[in-house]
């Protein structure tokens, strides 16, 4: 537990919070620590492109390695995708 009580305690600050405002990224790291401990389902809330940036690192990783015929047609969906879902979460977040 020394790890995830490690990130915790030194997680990065957000410059736009700082001045009282949400940017994209907000929730990302903490996130990523509720992955860490386990809890799927609150990772999600927290941030809801988390699986769908998981997904694509992951597919990014095995095409560099065995270079896919259509890893770079995934990839580009999957940035799509993931764009979609991070400006969406954060419009549902001004509202």
């Amino acid at each position: 537990m020394g790890f995830i009580s490690f990130l915790e305690n030194n997680m990065l600050s957000c410059q736009w919070q700082n001045l009282g405002m949400e940017c994209m990224g907000c929730g990302f790291q903490r996130s990523v620590i509720f992955l860490l401990k386990g809890d799927f389902f609150k990772a999600f809330i927290t941030y809801p492109a988390i699986y769908s940036l998981l997904a694509m690192g992951l597919i990014l990783g095995l095409h560099l390695k065995f270079n896919f015929s259509a890893g770079h047609k995934i990839l580009q969906w999957l940035f799509v995708l993931n764009v979609i879902i991070i400006v969406g979460n954060y419009i549902l977040k001004l509202i």
